[in-house]
């Protein structure tokens, strides 16, 4: 048979659903949720508190640091930082602990295939 447009065969001898339920692939998940749910968390928090503050304590977000430099002006910039922040965390976290993992399910996934 041709191959997809992705590169993979069209017929497959690989139990994908197996390999979902498999107790490394499971590992997979549950490290990389570990890391995800808690920051997703944090950072909803953080936004909605920086949202509230700016609808309920406009003095407070208005008072000036320096100049025309407001506090609400520094924990928007604050917004910005903290996604940056949360996303190399997240990249070095996946190239520290999931990416060996997933290459472990792929590397077997890859051996199994070719000797279907």
């Amino acid at each position: 048979m041709t191959d997809s447009p992705g590169g993979v065969s069209a017929t497959t001898s690989i139990d994908y659903l197996a390999v979902e339920e498999s107790p490394r692939f499971r590992e997979l998940k549950r490290t990389q949720r570990s890391f995800v749910f808690p920051l997703a968390v944090f950072f909803l928090v953080w936004y909605f508190a920086y949202v509230v503050a700016a609808g309920f304590f406009p003095e407070f977000m208005g008072q000036r640091v320096a100049g025309d430099i407001t506090v609400g002006l520094l924990l928007g910039l604050g917004q910005f930082v903290t996604t940056f922040a949360i996303t190399m965390g997240y990249v070095a976290f996946a190239n520290r602990r999931l990416d060996p993992i997933s290459a472990e399910i792929r590397a077997d996934l890859e051996s199994r295939e070719a000797g279907a």
